[in-house]
């Protein structure tokens, strides 16, 4: 995976050039915005907001209890955006850090193997659901990002 970063400041006139990053033999491609998500502390006030007061329609609802649950909203003309909130994973806490953006790779294993050789902080390990896998990591900044990989459906 390339990246090039060129930011320019039209009031200072400089540019800020690509870091060097380490060797690494896996690659990632990034294909898109898998879903942003929000944590949420109390299930059924949460589904009351997203459903009734912005009358979302539920996709796909797994709820263990009113503490732990992932409920997936999907959005857009052709339902190709997908809102998502979830409870009860330990590092997944609302509060005003933002949203946590969700990238959808094409090899997700691959992506696995390329945050380790670059020592990249997990925070939620990988995992492999019925629908997905996904894998929560931290940016430098301390900011949550998840890899994650649909799984086809049959």
């Amino acid at each position: 995976m390339n990246l090039v970063l060129t930011l320019s400041f039209a009031d200072a006139g400089s540019v800020v050039h690509p870091l060097e990053r380490p060797a690494s033999h896996h690659s990632m491609n990034i294909l898109e915005i898998a879903f942003v998500s929000y944590p949420i502390t109390d299930v059924a006030r949460a589904r009351q907001f997203y459903e009734e007061v912005l009358q979302l329609k539920p996709a796909q609802v797994m709820v263990k209890d009113n503490q732990n649950a992932f409920i997936e909203y999907w959005l857009g003309k052709n339902n190709e955006h997908c809102l998502v909130i979830g409870a009860g994973a330990p590092m997944f806490k609302p509060g005003k850090l933002g949203a946590t953006v969700a990238l959808e790779v094409d090899d997700f294993d691959a992506a696995c193997k390329r945050i380790a050789d670059h020592g990249v902080k997990t925070l939620i390990p990988q995992y492999h659901g019925p629908a997905c896998s996904m894998v929560l990591i931290e940016d430098p900044d301390g900011n949550q990002l998840m890899l994650h990989k649909r799984k086809k459906s049959e």
